[in-house]
């Protein structure tokens, strides 16, 4: 992921191609970094829901990530907040994350997206992050209970949530001062470490008697 890398973006729309509309591709660690989040927040829906189903039709069943009174998966798939738009939350991972991999197939396979598609991707990712935040705050504080593959959801849509920031500021996708795009090319890892590290040391706090004792 070194700053070099970004001179890998490939970009269309010069006259001598006037039959291609311009757009903005991606170096292959950026599309490699999608696939690899999208799958494996997907993984984490998949299970999820299978989990859920195994409930709605069990209500004794145990799922396999239920392993104490803290990390409680059942306890998290039984709550009001599991289901906020009426189904369950897992299955709009499956399409999210799912829409996610596809675009880092398509910038693999050399594709180029528009400045809008960037913003929608900037705008999907963003509307993720801030729905696991809120998920983290519920699960920490209202339902007192953690879930693993939850956890697992949230690092993904962290990470493919600063990257795809890091992309669009540095090509101008959205703007921003010189000094803030030099900082996120020498440190373009820093962010989402940092955001990772606060919701670590949360957990770490909050259950701290428990991790302890």
């Amino acid at each position: 992921m070194a700053a070099s890398a970004v001179d890998e973006v490939r970009t269309s729309g010069s006259a001598a191609e006037p039959g291609v509309r311009p757009g903005t591709g991606a170096p292959r660690w950026l599309a490699l970094l999608l696939v690899v989040t999208g799958a494996a927040g997907l993984l984490a829906s998949w299970v999820i829901t299978l989990d859920k189903f195994h409930l709605l039709e069990d209500p004794d069943f145990t799922p396999a990530c239920s392993l104490n009174p803290v990390v409680s998966c059942g306890s998290i798939m039984e709550s009001d907040q599991a289901e906020v738009f009426g189904f369950p939350n897992p299955m709009l991972g499956l399409a999210a994350y799912g829409a996610v991999i596809a675009i880092g197939m398509g910038l693999l396979a050399g594709a180029r997206y528009g400045r809008w598609f960037w913003l929608g991707l900037q705008g999907g990712t963003f509307f993720g992050v801030a729905f696991c935040t809120w998920l983290q705050y519920q699960s920490l504080y209202e339902i007192n209970a953690l879930c693993l593959w939850c956890c697992l959801a949230w690092v993904a849509t962290i990470t493919m949530f600063w990257y795809t920031t890091v992309h669009n500021v540095r090509h101008g996708v959205l703007p921003a001062p010189a000094g803030a795009r030099r900082f996120l090319n020498e440190f373009h890892w820093l962010l989402p470490v940092l955001h990772v590290g606060i919701i670590g040391m949360l957990i770490l706090t909050r259950w701290w008697d428990f991790w302890t004792s």
